[in-house]
Formats: structure tokens, sequence, C-alpha cells
């Protein structure tokens, strides 16, 4: 129904075994151990913990099994032939509940988990400061003496455990830079709360008028706050290369010549058979030799309609066989086949767009240096000057308060949470974090035909133009097959009210069509090759009744909404739109030219897409490609910003930075403007805070200004920065 597609024996038993057998070994030797792990709902004491667990290490191939009652989970390591599927029947069998956990589980638990103690800190910072600002103002109006230290006391009572709770994701982030001998944003914001503390405990300790915990616990809370907003932008999801690898079948039928059965892949070689049944995936890359079906090739292409498979036929890895059983000759396994390589290049793509440096990032390395060169060389010059060292630590802490890089902290999270939040109305999802930042460097939109620009489903036009005789056996002979056209044209026609013919004998040929008896004849509604009608350039389904002259069904795929306003706007603004597709040049050329789309790609292959986006970038555009098929995958890691929709296979939306909600395209413009204010908002941010320093740093330096009136200004400008970003919304 879719158009075609272009060892010596030795006479020595032992020593023809030998060699297969260390063949046998060396491979088992290569396969690594795999992690299951298991959701266990039902335990909640320390007897099921062992229970479990001994239950666990009783299976032949489990070598560890770790189980946390607190996320009431266990992990099993364990050989790879055993499966999850093992172990739940094990562990149903001595008693207790269990569940197959995937990756993206654990990661999304793991993120909520960083998110939660995110808040947690920020909460004990925000309450430990309104006590003791509430002390504060008691030695702020006067209070003295015994009075004044005792207040001081109970403020550091208070402060010091709660910045040891809240502080630490800026003391584990700088001790960790400054282990590998860098700095960080986080070194200066620790050694400022860090002397503030000191500054205080010293005061406090000889009785000193002014400490300043309420300083220090309120720069923790200030920073805090700025670190949640920037962790609410942040989608942290599986990697596309390991959705892509999830795709590879673990186990395959080997045919034999005493029969069949079931191997882990790692043991399969070029040259062996491989049984695929109807609904699994190609094991391997190989030929059909034996066998007739429709093989969904979206994988490849990203065409969605099913496409004839029969002896002669190229198969590859990830591919799924839809109708009748294939019998594959391996050409490629393991890591040298199709879906591998496409999962390498994808994982090679994700680490180099890993390497963008975010203007926060450029921020930092200049200004952190200049921030401890700065309050050293204030302390060493108020302790030459007045020899007391009392005096140089209260300045020398002032400027690091003052100079605090809180605004900057501040200043790129609080824009990109305003900016995602206008997006998110519209129904866009910005996951990466700097994904509005490269967003807004876009010149060349390179976009995906089928599932994106397109419905991906069939739409049967000019059925006006048939006889309703013809009409009414075709819809009789298309509710006889699940094919998508079949379909499509059943809907179809019983929406114009078509009854259907009583055709008898109705059967399915896989990959070739339906045919049945009407009135003594026979009539077929299938491939253009198979009724005897020749092929156009269009999707099409052929009736053919008795030996009269075929009758062409014609299918076209509409256009997915906003698509057309969508390119509309983006070529008004002078962007560059590309149309690349793996489907066919005719489709390709009709669909660029009814969008007036002059650059176009047709026939491209997964690899093709990718490479010809890097020559872009190479000649220095700045690429956003919009897909949504896995063969887009490559691509969408691979350019300079990304976009799927909602709609896509989970390793396209995992590859990609934004994803759109709806089905509308019409948003696409709108983000690259959004994310042009966002980018002007974060520059203005950093030049209220450069602003800041050059007014508020002076006053420091030359000792006008305490901790404490060095924390307020640094608040003020936080507050400034947080309102510049909400003119976003």
């Amino acid at each position: 129904m879719t158009a075609d597609l272009r060892a010596p024996m030795s006479a020595c038993p032992a020593c023809a075994a030998m060699p297969a057998s260390e063949a046998l070994a060396q491979s088992k030797a290569a396969m690594k151990d795999a992690t299951i792990s298991l959701s266990l709902p039902g335990i909640h004491c320390a007897a099921c913990i062992s229970g479990v667990e001994g239950a666990l290490a009783r299976v032949e191939g489990v070598h560890e099994a770790r189980v946390n009652l607190t996320l009431k989970r266990a992990s099993v390591t364990a050989a790879p032939e055993v499966t999850a599927d093992d172990l739940v029947a094990v562990l149903t069998g001595a008693g207790y509940e269990a569940h197959e956990l995937d990756a993206g589980t654990i990661a999304a638990t793991k993120t909520d988990r960083e998110g939660r103690e995110l808040l947690m800190r920020m909460a004990v910072a925000g309450f430990a400061m309104m006590n003791v600002m509430l002390l504060s103002v008691s030695v702020w109006s006067g209070a003295e003496a015994a009075t004044r230290d005792m207040f001081h006391w109970i403020s550091a009572a208070i402060t010091l455990p709660a910045i040891a709770f809240s502080g630490q994701p800026f003391f584990r982030n700088a001790w960790a830079a400054l282990r590998v001998g860098r700095l960080n944003m986080d070194v200066p914001i620790s050694l400022a709360i860090l002397l503030a503390l000191v500054t205080s405990l010293w005061e406090t300790m000889l009785s000193g008028e002014h400490a300043y915990f309420d300083a220090a616990i309120s720069l923790t809370f200030f920073l805090l706050a700025g670190r949640y907003l920037d962790h609410r932008t942040r989608a942290i999801a599986r990697s596309a290369a390991e959705e892509l690898t999830a795709l590879e079948v673990p186990r395959a039928w080997l045919v034999e010549g005493t029969g069949e059965r079931q191997v882990p892949v790692a043991e399969l070689a070029p040259g062996m058979l491989v049984r695929v049944r109807p609904g699994g995936r190609m094991p391997v890359d190989g030929e059909i030799v034996e066998g007739r079906s429709e093989v969904d090739r979206s994988l490849l292409t990203g065409e969605t309609l099913p496409v004839f498979a029969g002896p002669g036929v190229a198969v590859s890895a990830g591919e799924v066989n839809l109708t009748g059983p294939l019998v594959v000759r391996a050409t490629a396994v393991g890591a040298e086949t199709s879906l591998h390589r496409m999962a390498e290049l994808v994982a090679v793509a994700e680490s180099g767009r890993s390497n963008y440096t975010s203007l926060a990032d450029k921020a930092a390395k200049l200004y952190a240096p200049g921030v401890h060169i700065l309050a050293a060389l204030s302390f060493v010059g108020w302790w030459l000057w007045s020899g007391d060292v009392r005096v140089a630590l209260n300045i020398a802490a002032a400027v690091l308060i003052i100079t605090c890089p809180c605004a900057l902290g501040l200043a790129v999270p609080a824009v990109t949470t305003a900016a995602s939040g206008r997006l998110f109305r519209r129904g866009m999802l910005i996951k990466h974090h700097t994904a509005l930042e490269r967003l807004a460097e876009v010149d060349t939109v390179v976009f995906d035909k089928t599932g994106t620009l397109t419905a991906g489903a069939p739409e049967v036009m000019g059925l006006e133009g048939h006889d309703l005789q013809d009409m009414e056996v075709a819809l009789a002979l298309a509710e006889g097959s699940a094919h998508p056209l079949s379909m499509a044209l059943a809907a179809a026609l019983r929406a114009r009210g078509v009854a259907a013919a009583e055709v008898a004998e109705v059967a399915e040929l896989p990959g070739y069509g339906t045919r049945g008896l009407w009135r003594g004849e026979e009539v077929r509604l299938g491939r253009a090759a198979w009724v005897g009608a020749e092929a156009g350039a269009e999707t099409s389904a052929f009736l053919k009744v008795g030996e009269r002259r075929a009758v062409a069904f014609r299918f076209t795929d509409s256009l997915r909404a906003g698509a057309e306003d969508a390119v509309a706007a983006l070529l008004a603004r002078g962007v560059k739109v590309v149309l690349m597709s793996g489907d066919t040049t005719p489709a390709v050329e009709a669909l660029a030219g009814r969008l007036g789309i002059r650059h176009w790609l047709a026939e491209a292959l997964p690899g093709d897409k990718a490479a010809r986006i890097e020559a872009l970038q190479a000649e220095g555009a700045k690429v956003l490609m919009v897909g949504d098929g896995l063969n887009d995958t490559a691509a969408l890691s691979v350019a300079h910003v990304s976009i799927s929709p909602a709609s896509a296979l989970d390793a396209a939306r995992v590859a990609s930075d934004i994803v759109l909600l709806g089905g509308d395209l019409s948003p696409v413009p709108e983000a690259l403007d959004v994310a042009g204010k966002a980018v002007r908002r974060i520059r203005e941010n950093f030049r209220i805070a450069t602003l800041y320093n050059v007014v508020a740093v002076p006053l420091a330096v030359a000792g006008l200004a305490t901790p404490l009136i060095a924390a307020l200004a640094m608040s003020l400008s936080s507050v400034t920065v947080s309102l510049n970003a909400l003119r976003l919304r």
C-alpha cells in the first residue's frame, strides 16, 4: 500500500568448537552487569529490607541488591540475562509487591528532591532572618551593655546553625572549585558570609556595638532565593542518547538449523539469521531473506507511513516490523548498528552544547577574582593605615558583602523565570537554562516536515471525483485493514455517508493490501504494483475491480495549525527558513512551494540532517531546529537551540531545549522575540549591578559603609534587578 524502497567448517569437531567457545566466552566477558531499579511500595521495616535483599540474592546472576526504605526502592546489580520481570516474579512469590522503575522516574525524583532541599534551606534561612531582624531592631533602638550583648549572642545562636544548614549549596560549590584551583561565583559568596560571621563573633566576644548576623543570614536568604529561581528554570531530563540506546533490543530470536532460541543481542554476529515477529523492533542492521511485511521506518526517515518489506530489502536496528514475520540476515550488530551510531552522534552533540558559555558564566569569570583582590587590598590598606586588625576586618567584610554577586546571581534566573512564564502561557516549555540566550542569537530556522510542519496523518483528497460504487467497494476493503491509509480512507468515506459494499472473503496481505470477492470478481485495494497500476508522485491507494482499470485514492498530509503563519512571520523577520525531510523529493518540493520556503532538502537520513546543520553553523549561522521524530534527534542535539512538539517521541523531546505544548506552531516566532527581550533585560541587569558596584564599592573601601549597610545595599540591588526582570511578564 506504500511505494517500494529502493564461514568455512572444519572436519575436526573439537577444532570447530574451540573458536566458537572462545568467542562466546569473550562476548560474555565483554557484557557488563546491568543495574535494575525496583519500586517496593509495601515495605515498611527492617525485616522487609532483609527479606527483599535475601530473596533477590538467591536469584542466579544477581551480584548485589540494596534496599532503600525511605524511597521504598531496591537497586539490583545483575548479569545482563537477568530481567526486571524475573526479579518482580521472585519478589511477588516472596510476598512483596514490586514494579520496575525506569531512568526517567529516577531522574525526575532526583530533580524533585533537589528542588525541595533548596526550598527547605531557603525557608530555614528566611525564618532565621526574621527572628534575627527582630532582635536587631532592639539593638538599633538603643539597647546597651549586657542587653545588647545578650541579643548578639541570641542572634549568633540562631544564625550559626541556620547558615551551617542553609549555606551548604554555596559552601560545597566553592570548595569544589577551590580544590581544582579555580574560582566561581560561590567563592566570593562563601567568603562574604563567613567573614561576616567571623567579624560578628569577634565583635560579640569583645562586647562591641555592631554585629552583622542579620546581614549574613539576609545575604544567605536572598542568594538561596536566586538559586531556587534558577533551579525552577531547569528541566533535568534523561539524555537523548540514553533514550535512543533504550530502543536497542536486548534479546533476539536466533534462527538455527534445529529451530529457534532466544539469545542476548551481544551474542549475535554478522551473517546470523534472526526472526523478527510482528510488533517487534529490529535487533540488528540486516537484509530480509524470508517473509513479507510492512515496516515503520520513522526512526530513520521520520515518515509515519509504513513501507513494504520483502526479501532483499535492507532494514535497520530500531525499525518496527508491523504485520508479518520476517527472517533477517544480520549485517551489523551491537555498536556497529545505525541506531547505536545515531546514539553516539547525539551524545557528541549534547556534550558540545554543554560547552556554551552563558552570560552569567562570562560575568563570573571576570567578577570573582576582582572581588577577592579588592577585599584583600582593602584589608591590607586599612591595617597598614590604622594598625587595627578589627577595623581592617570590618571594612574587608563590608567590601565583600557590598560586592557580593547577589544581583549578578539573580540577573539571569529572574529574567529567565519571567520569560519562561510568559512563553509557558503561550504554550512553550523552556527546558534548558541557557536556551533563551541561545534562542536570541538565532538567524536560521530548520523545520522537519512530517509531524512538525504537517500533522503527520494522511488525509484523503478529491473524493468527490470518485464513483459511488467504487467508494462502497473501497470502504469494504479498507475496513478490513489496519494500515494508516486504509483507516484514513475508511474514516473519510464514512464521514461522507458511504455504505460499505458486500464484499466476501476479505483478507489482508501484509505489505501489499486487502483483497476480496465482490459480485464474483476479485477486488483489491493496495499498492500500485500489486494491482497493476503505475505509481505517481503522490501518496495513493489503488482500487482494482476485476479487470477494470485501477482507480487511485490520493492522500495528502494536512498542515499543522499555525505552520503558514509561523513560516511567514519568520521570513518577514529576515530569518532564513530551511525545510529538511526524509520524505520524497516531490512531496518536500510541493510543501516548500506552498509555504514559500526557498531552501529545502529531501530524502535526508538522520546523519544528513545533522551534517547539514553543522555545515550551516560552520558558515556562521545560529540554527534553530524544529523537529519531532527519532530521525530528528541528532539534528535537534547538534543545533544551536532546538524545539520539539509535545507529541514528539521521547528521544526528540529530551534532545530539545524547548517543548511546544500545543499543536500550534505560531508561538515559534514569538519565542524569538521574547528571547531577544530577555537577553536585553539580562544585560540591563548586569549594567544595574555594575552601576551599583561603581557607587557602593568606593564607599565601602573608604570605610563609610558598615557590613549591615552593605547588606541592605546588596538587598536593594537584588530587588531592583528582580523588578526589572518582571517587566517581561
